[in-house]
């Protein structure tokens, strides 16, 4: 089974920064797929950014804002948010894939005041 846990979301001005993480627990490997996603009020659940053994990807919305990463000994992602705006506000969700099938944690809130 496999569990993951976020922390890091807060209230932040406008310009601001936040950084999440995400502990995996359960068996995981490097080359499980990990990212965040999120979802604000009345709008559908969205990728944020993804990171493989092969790269990361980002949302057009968040690149040269955002950066993801990893640290493997910790089976921990991170989430570097850089020059926050209103419209980031959203439950940020972590998100791992493993043969098949897909792992969520249980969501962090980030607001983002104007």
């Amino acid at each position: 089974q496999v569990q993951l846990v976020e922390s890091g979301g807060g209230l932040v001005q406008a310009g601001g920064s936040l950084r999440l993480s995400c502990a995996a627990s359960g068996t995981i490997s490097p080359g499980n797929a990990m990212g965040w996603y999120r979802q604000a009020p009345g709008k559908q659940r969205e990728l944020v950014a993804t990171i493989t053994s092969g790269g990361t990807n980002y949302a057009d919305s968040v690149k040269g804002r955002f950066t993801i990463s990893r640290d493997n000994a910790q089976n921990t992602v991170y989430l570097q948010m850089n020059s926050l705006k209103p419209d980031d506000t959203a439950v940020y969700y972590c998100r791992l894939s493993r043969w098949g099938m897909a792992y969520w944690g249980q969501g962090t809130q980030v607001t983002v005041s104007s």
